[in-house]
């Protein structure tokens, strides 16, 4: 073992007491007594398999663990409760110290104030080395090509502080000032302290004057004590007289590690050496504790030991990687947090309580319902109607919930014209319940179309069709529907994607028109640069088809301005190298998106809502910017649309999106606090807990529900059901109405019978931490 924190200790004692035999010898450079560090959280997931692996560990923690359920969110000066979480933490030390004991019972060789010999000579002489030497772990960097290190330093300063203040329950305190917002994440570990993280953003930490108390070098140990002071200061009104107390503090940036992988031949990473997530998700020593069981678990499990190495990374790194999607969405929530600090003070609390969406509405909702309910109050919503399932108006067009169904492909239309399956699906996605449904891709000229299966509206025939179709659903639903308007630019003319979603260049497809010469892959024709005529002739086209949507009787329209179509491509500065007006700056890249609104907006009816779908970001180095897509929609919002469809990528070829639950939402989340336009939010959401989630939060005020929607037409409804919502936000159609509730499944008639003398009474909602008083 190298490194002796606690990931490195629990390891080497479960490793010895699964086999006495082992000889098992550990590298510590600092000293038996040496303390690093203040307190650490346990969730109950890792309480569990501490209690089940080393029962005395486990019994000697438990009896030093600071207890609560609370968390607290101090915020413009008012304080909001959320109960029901349940957390453990104790010293660090003190754990170390524990683990110390535990080890010297097992007879494992500790060897401190002794660095760890050459990582060479090590793997030589062992069978196993074990790599728990933190963050910046010089073993791993000493074979980067077989680890392949992603060090991510992220944008925010933090400095890691105790206090001898004891708070009652995990408290966040966001404390605005002239130089930007301060952050306190803190909680209870003792009697006698608690942990106290004090976090700023990068530009207000320069503007703050921390960074000239900072100045100097700090020798190893050492802490930035001026800083500590200012902290004091400026957070007094927090700590109530008491002191902050540091330990080797010091303004640092957090680094996220990920590791292609975690082994190489006799060599494996455990903690931190391995990978990290941010702390206001929890603690690293979590994960290295559960690093250290799994490792220990395959080395006996498994017959060899590139067996056990494998099992082991196998069966961690889903687990890491989660913790680490989660992480990222905290950490990216805290730094950005000024976009929230004009919320109101329970709608904060709410969104910094889902940041990582691992809590939900629906979570918070089991753990403490009055909290909920006072979040619903306080944002003019009513108790008991999920946020998904309250009315809104865009336009004059009023939406009987917040659910969109937004434009699904069916590639069904060799002719252009809407299909019989067009017809059906649309047909049962308005039965299903949604606010409103969106029909596309619908081109505004044949060589507009992305595939030559996709429908257009570029003349009288279809849109006499598109007509007849909208009679036919209204026939049995009274839900909204709009049509999505396009010209593929460089993506048109290919195949309708197959089973990898990826649509192939058409043979003999038609010229493809793009702003700048730049074909999609090396395997698409380059297509031909629009000059100010065919531009002219496409901003006809849009405005035809719009008069066409109108006619037909759509209730709404969607321009699609992103997914790297035509006029998405003249936003990105990845795909927009023109030198003339229409390229260059922002302001010039938006001037043919413009003029195509512009036209738009003088034809399309004053009442109905205009929706505009960007790209607000490309995933991939030199494209928009989170600036640029607020400046985007703000020019949108001041040209006349009504609400932005606020996707991503699909831009380029080369993108990299983070795919995952949710991703896109924190895009939508941007413009609608920079521009106060109302956004929806599309990608990734597919449960209504997801769903109410973003909305309370204010993240959005529509959800778009896209594959879950192609999954369960009835997404919506059976969403009501689920909720045991019965109310006007969703209607079942009355041929469908016995069926409005969830079915009995197996097992539904059978009642449990008691099988305890006497009941445990259930936990309480709201437990403090509050320890004796310590007699001095």
């Amino acid at each position: 073992m190298i490194g002796a924190g606690p990931g490195g200790l629990y390891f080497a004692a479960l490793a010895k007491q699964l086999a006495p035999q082992r000889e098992i010898t550990v590298f510590e450079r600092d000293g038996r007594e040496d303390e690093f560090g203040f307190g650490v959280v346990f969730s109950d997931e890792t309480l569990d398999g501490i209690a089940q692996a080393d029962p005395e560990v486990f019994a000697a923690i438990s009896a030093e663990f600071a207890r609560w359920s609370d968390i607290d969110i101090r915020y413009a000066g008012q304080v909001r409760t959320s109960g029901g979480h349940g957390f453990a933490a104790l010293d660090r030390n003190r754990l170390r110290a524990i683990l110390q004991r535990r080890c010297a019972e097992l007879a494992v060789d500790v060897r401190y104030r002794t660095p760890a010999p050459p990582v060479e000579r090590l793997t030589a002489e062992y069978d196993l080395v074990v790599a728990a030497d933190g963050i910046h772990s010089a073993t791993r960097a000493t074979y980067p090509e077989a680890f392949r290190t992603e060090l991510d330093v992220r944008h925010c300063r933090y400095i890691w502080l105790a206090t001898d203040r004891v708070f009652e329950a995990f408290t966040f305190i966001v404390e605005e000032f002239d130089f930007g917002v301060l952050q306190v994440h803190a909680y209870p570990y003792s009697a006698t302290r608690s942990t106290f993280i004090v976090e700023i953003a990068e530009d207000a930490w320069h503007r703050s004057g921390f960074e000239a108390r900072a100045g100097h070098e700090l020798a190893r140990g050492e802490s930035d004590t001026e800083s500590v002071r200012r902290c004091e200061e400026l957070l007094a009104g927090h700590l109530g007289g008491h002191r902050l107390i540091p330990n080797a503090s010091r303004w640092i940036r957090f680094t996220t590690v990920r590791n292609a992988s975690w082994r190489h031949r006799n060599l494996v990473l455990l903690g931190d050496a391995a990978h990290s997530a941010h702390f206001s998700i929890g603690s690293g020593t979590k994960l290295a504790l559960e690093d250290a069981l799994a490792l220990a678990a395959a080395l006996s499990e498994q017959p060899t030991l590139d067996a056990a190495l494998t099992a082991y990374e196998t069966e961690r790194r889903p687990v890491v990687e989660s913790a680490q999607r989660a992480a990222q969405a905290s950490l990216e929530w805290f730094e950005t947090i000024g976009r929230r600090t004009g919320q109101g003070v329970d709608r904060f609390a709410f969104n910094l309580l889902t940041r990582s969406r691992r809590v939900t509405y629906g979570n918070l909702r089991a753990r403490d319902a009055a909290f909920v309910d006072a979040v619903d109050t306080a944002v003019g919503g009513s108790p008991g109607v999920p946020p998904m399932f309250r009315p809104l108006k865009l336009g004059a067009l009023e939406l009987r919930n917040r659910v969109v169904v937004p434009p699904l492909a069916t590639f069904t239309s060799p002719d252009a014209l809407p299909s019989a399956f067009d017809r059906a699906q649309l047909t049962g996605h308005a039965l299903g319940g949604p606010g409103l449904v969106i029909a596309g891709m619908t081109a505004v000229s044949p060589e507009g179309r992305a595939t030559d299966r996709c429908p257009g509206l570029w003349s009288d025939h279809q849109e006499a069709a598109w007509s007849e179709l909208l009679d036919s659903i209204r026939a049995v639903s009274d839900t909204p529907v709009g049509i999505q308007l396009t010209h593929a630019g460089r993506r048109a003319a290919t195949t309708a994607p197959g089973p990898d979603g990826i649509g192939r260049p058409l043979a003999g497809g038609w010229p493809l028109l793009a702003p700048s010469p730049l074909p999609w892959d090396a395997d698409s024709p380059t297509p031909h640069e629009a000059n100010e005529v065919q531009l002219e002739a496409v901003t006809a086209d849009f405005a035809a088809s719009a008069e066409r949507a109108a006619r037909a009787g759509f209730d709404a329209l969607e321009l699609q301005f992103g997914h790297g179509h035509l006029v998405s491509s003249f936003l990105s500065p990845l795909t927009n190298h023109r030198t003339d007006h229409y390229g260059g700056p922002l302001s010039h890249r938006l001037l043919f998106p413009l003029e195509v609104l512009a036209a738009v907006r003088a034809v399309w009816p004053a009442g109905r809502p205009l929706l505009v779908r960007i790209s607000a970001a490309d995933w991939a180095p030199g494209g928009t910017t989170e600036t640029a897509a607020v400046a985007i929609c703000q020019a949108l919002a001041e040209a006349g649309a009504d609400a932005v469809d606020v996707s991503t990528g699909e831009v380029v070829a080369h993108q990299r999106p983070p795919y995952g639950r949710g991703y896109q939402t924190p895009f939508a989340e941007l413009v609608r606090a920079a521009t106060g336009l109302p956004t929806i939010a599309v990608g990734a959401i597919s449960g209504h807990d997801d769903a109410n989630s973003v909305l309370l939060a204010g993240r959005a005020d529509l959800v778009a529900i896209g594959r879950a929607q192609l999954y369960d037409p009835l997404w919506t409804l059976h969403a009501a059901a689920e909720q045991d919502y019965t109310g006007p936000g969703a209607r079942w159609p009355e041929p469908w109405r016995a069926g409005s509730r969830r079915p009995p499944g197996p097992g539904a008639d059978r009642v449990a019978p008691r099988l305890h003398l006497l009941r445990e009474p259930a936990p309480p909602v709201h437990r403090r931490w509050r320890p004796a008083p310590v007699e001095e």
